[in-house]
């Protein structure tokens, strides 16, 4: 049975949206925002993340918790995240399977680990000491990649699923990053599908990509393509309703045409569960 609660299908709150907040027109499912933005003392930022509480639930979706990193987790940054989910109640929290910083300096990016049994070990410990500190499980988010690392032992999906079964906390699926991924790497999409254990998925993401050269770029600026939705489609078919959600973070489109693309994914989701389409 998964332990996170299905709430449907959601959209990622942008700057560009906060007037459909403030005039409650902008509905959907529940809202992903970015945690890093509102762990802030005050401002207009925590003002429109309220008014979007009452409209929906939230989700808080961290960039730089660097939980990979060899860097010690950041107290101040736990606090304010801490802080955070006390004010707004989040349906769940979640960051990136990945390091992004080194000796306190940021890459601004979020970078594969080396899939090893250390690695494994070391990153399941850091995530105990934040579930910990925050009293809850996290979602942790498989990221593109764009090289490998010649000391890894073991698949992607192998790696992400001992962290997860070790760790004890939820996955946060990227269905796009894991087609970006396989065409880069040239692996089975299919076979990481089957690999990942059904009841620690607690969301997907779903998002467009571009391409540069030979290689797949995770750059969330395009609509959701074809390979991908059948990749969720086989997702859905594989592990159930799994709270949804459509990234779409440069090229942001009209809230109507980000809603089409939500909706899109509720009808593939109700047509493999075999439920009657009804939009929101």
């Amino acid at each position: 049975m998964n332990i996170f609660p299905h709430l449907g299908h959601g959209v990622g709150l942008r700057t560009v949206h906060y007037p459909l907040v403030l005039d409650r027109t902008a509905r959907a499912d529940w809202f992903e925002v970015i945690s890093e933005n509102f762990m802030i003392a005050g401002g207009r930022p925590l003002r429109i993340l309220e008014k979007a509480r009452e409209l929906a639930p939230v989700v808080l979706h961290g960039v730089s918790l660097n939980i990979g990193g060899t860097d010690p987790l950041r107290q101040d940054y736990l606090a304010d995240l801490e802080s955070l989910i006390r004010r707004f109640a989040p349906a769940w929290v979640s960051d990136h399977l990945c390091w992004g910083a080194i000796g306190g300096r940021f890459a601004h990016d979020l970078l594969p680990l080396p899939y090893t049994e250390e690695a494994v070990t070391h990153v399941a410990a850091r995530i105990r000491k934040v579930q910990d500190r925050l009293g809850r499980r996290i979602l942790i988010e498989n990221v593109s990649s764009y090289l490998t690392y010649s000391v890894s032992t073991m698949p992607e999906w192998v790696f992400l699923s001992a962290i997860a079964d070790e760790a004890d906390c939820g996955i946060l699926l990227d269905v796009n990053n894991i087609y970006v991924s396989a065409v880069n790497h040239g692996f089975s999409p299919t076979e990481y599908l089957a690999g990942i254990p059904a009841e620690r998925i607690g969301q997907i993401h779903l998002a467009g990509h571009s391409i540069s050269g030979d290689l797949l770029i995770d750059t969330h600026d395009h609509p959701v393509p074809t390979p991908v939705w059948r990749l969720y489609r086989e997702a859905i078919g594989r592990f159930g309703g799994v709270s949804t959600l459509v990234e779409w973070d440069d090229q942001i489109p009209s809230f109507e045409e980000l809603i089409a693309e939500t909706n899109r994914a509720r009808e593939i989701e109700n047509e493999v569960l075999g439920v009657s389409s009804a939009s929101p």
